[in-house]
Formats: structure tokens, C-alpha cells, sequence
């Protein structure tokens, strides 16, 4: 293999200085809720249900934690991927969310202040000299309220290296696993048993008092995963709507992305021209999550689901647990392999701290991991939750 050189130097350039802030054009509506909890495959009443949410703690719908990535105008990525690196590719690395306890409404507008934080090239075995960059992404409402910051890390590396390296994907793997009526059936069971872990909660408060080292929560599943669910979730990211945001107007190419990955998403002035060339459902550095073919480019062996909706499962999965009353204020979230179509996400949790901060909120701490059916790890999160005691 040939000497690889990762040329970061443009980053520098970047580091520490506000890009273009994430502005919707219109306020958020119940349905953007509603969208955003069926694509996540999150059922829970108080974000979906005009009437069992009008009975409860705020009187009306209100959206998941999860939801303020959708704020955003790319995932939370943009601050993480400023800079000219040539002849690269990208995969979102992991997020750290921390939360201030202000929630989203209908009616909200909601305001994304970005700035790139830093960087750092490591030596991997799948890239040779990859770089591993992080932005943070600080989410507002229309009243000035810090509703939460994320601060994502996305890895670029040379898709060339990638390539030589082994990039390239198995034929054996490029095939979805084929699931029976017996095991989908299963599957299903398995579903409903968080589902009606949150019915049985209702409105009810979860204690803090109640909870202890070593207790575990019950098994979120998702999936199996197809090209569908996947659409689905991406048309639930507001950004995805033709003009539903102001477009930052990014230039895939000077970043260094390959032909094939750049095209023209987010970009204002196309949108106007030919919107479907600036959907990155279909061309430009998404189109490998949908399309097999370009998520082999970047060595996936079959079409592969977002980090960003990866964050969101874990920030339901715990939000789910803690109900109503309860609020994660701290996840960070390290995204080891993609969800592949075919694959279906189990989530297990278990507490591994129970403790009173300096600011005399009543926390408790967990581990989540991710796996797929044949055990292979995806993610992994540590995260504290804030509950009401007796």
C-alpha cells in the first residue's frame, strides 16, 4: 500500500469560529413531533397523543429530548465537518448531549448556534491516518432558553486508504439476513414489552428512591431494519423538506468529499433550480444510506442507517424509562458500526451509579449498549438521568 497522507491542515482554520447558525423557516407543529416519534419508532402517548397528553405533567404534546437534532440543517454534523480534507469520506462518529431542562412545543422556533471544537488525526486500521473532529451544536428556543448542546464527532478519512485497506465489502454480507414469521413474531413480543413498560407509567413518576445499583431496564428493540424505515427516518429530519430551512449552503466538493458523495445538498441556490439534486435521500453524502450500490463506496455492504437516529434511540430508550417526570440531562453516545438493513437493534440497560450532584439533582447513572441478533456491538452510551424523588 501506498504512503497515505491525510492533509487536515484547513481545519485549523476553523476551530473554535461560529459557522452558520441552523434557522427553520416556519415554527414547529404536533405533526413535526408526531413525524419525528413514528420514524424513530418511539410510541410514546406524550409526544403523539392529543389526549393523554393534555392529562399530563405540561398539559399538551410536547417532543422527545431526541428531537432538537432535528432542528438542525444536517444531524448535528455541520460543526464537525468544516475544513477541506481531499479525496475523503465521512461517517458520523458519536454525540454527547447535555440537556437544561427547557422542553420543545408546538409554536416553538427553535435556533442551532454552531462551532467547530477540534480535532485530532489517529492512526486506525480500517484508514490508515483518520480524523476524528468535533463540533458543537447549541440548540435555543425563540426566547433565548439553552434547550441543549450537542457535540458530535464525525471521522473522516481517505477513501482511497479505506479502499486499499479492505474497505470493500464482503459479497457474502451484501445481502439482508433473512428473518422467519416465528422470529419477526418474536421480535414483535419482544417490541411490546417496553411499549407497555411506558403504558404502564402513564403519568406516574418514576423514583429515584426506588431505583438501585445493578437494576436493569427493560430490552428496547428496533428493526429489523429495511430501506423503508430508514426513508422514514430521514424524511422525519426537518432539513430533509425542500424549503424548510435556510439552507447554510455548503459546498460538498471544497470539502473534499469524492464526485460521487458531494453533490449539492443544502444547497440554497439549486434548491430553488432542481430540488431533488440537493435531496440527499437520492444524491450527495447521504445517498449511501439508502442506495447499496454508494453504501459499498464507502465500505458498507448494504444500505445502513444515521448515527444521528442511532443518538435518538438511545435518548428515547432512557426518556421512555425515566417518563414524564424524569429527564435525561447528560448522554454521550459512541457509534461503533452502522445499523444495516436486515439487522434488527436490541438495547439493554442496567444502573451503574445512583448520586446527588452539586446542583442537588437526584441522578442515575447507566450504561446502554446496541447490539444486532448475532451480538455484535453498534454503540454504546453512558448517560445520567435526572428523577423525582418521594
Amino acid at each position: 500500500m501506498s504512503k497515505v497522507i491525510l492533509d487536515c491542515s484547513d481545519l485549523d482554520n476553523y476551530m473554535g469560529k461560529p459557522i452558520a447558525p441552523a434557522r427553520m423557516k416556519e415554527a414547529l407543529h404536533n405533526n413535526d413531533f408526531r413525524r419525528w416519534v413514528q420514524a424513530m419508532h418511539y410510541p410514546n402517548l406524550m409526544h403523539y397523543d392529543h389526549d393523554f397528553a393534555k392529562e399530563g405533567r405540561y398539559g399538551r404534546l410536547v417532543a422527545p429530548q431526541s428531537f432538537a437534532v432535528s432542528c438542525d440543517d444536517g444531524h448535528g454534523a455541520g460543526p464537525a465537518c468544516v475544513g477541506r480534507i481531499p479525496e475523503s469520506h465521512l461517517l458520523f462518529g458519536g454525540d454527547e448531549w447535555w440537556f437544561y431542562g427547557p422542553k420543545i412545543f408546538g409554536g416553538d422556533m427553535i435556533t442551532n448556534e454552531k462551532i467547530p471544537y477540534d480535532y485530532v488525526v489517529k492512526e486506525t486500521g480500517f484508514a490508515g491516518p483518520t480524523c476524528f473532529q468535533r463540533g458543537d451544536n447549541n440548540y435555543y428556543n425563540q426566547d433565548g432558553d439553552f434547550i441543549a448542546k450537542q457535540r458530535s464527532t464525525a471521522i473522516r478519512y481517505s477513501a482511497e486508504a479505506a479502499l486499499e485497506m479492505g474497505g470493500a465489502p464482503k459479497e457474502s454480507d451484501m445481502a439482508d439476513p433473512e428473518w422467519t414469521d416465528e422470529d419477526l413474531k418474536k421480535l414483535e413480543d419482544q417490541k411490546y414489552e417496553y411499549i407497555k413498560m411506558m403504558h404502564d407509567l402513564g403519568h406516574g413518576k418514576r423514583y429515584w428512591d426506588d431505583c438501585n445499583v445493578g437494576d436493569e431496564l427493560p430490552v428496547r428493540v428496533i428493526g429489523p431494519h429495511s430501506i423503508a424505515s430508514l426513508t422514514t427516518e430521514w424524511r422525519a429530519y426537518l432539513f430533509t423538506i425542500w424549503g424548510g430551512t435556510h439552507r447554510p449552503g455548503i459546498d460538498m466538493e471544497a470539502l473534499g468529499f469524492t464526485k460521487e458523495m458531494a453533490g449539492h445538498e443544502n444547497d440554497p441556490v439549486m434548491e430553488r433550480d432542481n430540488p431533488e439534486w440537493t435531496d440527499g435521500a437520492y444524491f450527495g453524502p447521504s445517498r449511501g444510506h439508502l442506495f447499496p450500490r454508494y453504501a459499498r463506496m464507502i465500505g458498507m455492504p448494504r444500505a445502513y442507517g444515521y448515527g444521528a437516529s442511532m443518538g435518538a434511540w438511545v435518548l428515547d430508550y432512557l426518556g421512555g424509562w425515566a417518563g414524564e417526570w424524569g429527564m435525561v440531562v447528560h448522554c454521550n453516545t459512541s457509534y461503533r458500526a452502522p445499523a444495516l438493513t436486515g439487522d434488527a437493534t436490541f438495547m439493554t440497560s442496567s444502573i451503574v451509579d445512583k448520586m446527588t450532584d452539586e446542583q442537588g439533582r437526584n441522578l442515575v447513572q447507566v450504561d446502554v449498549k446496541l447490539k444486532t441478533q448475532l451480538g455484535v456491538t453498534i454503540a454504546t452510551a453512558k448517560a445520567e438521568i435526572e428523577l423525582p424523588t418521594k
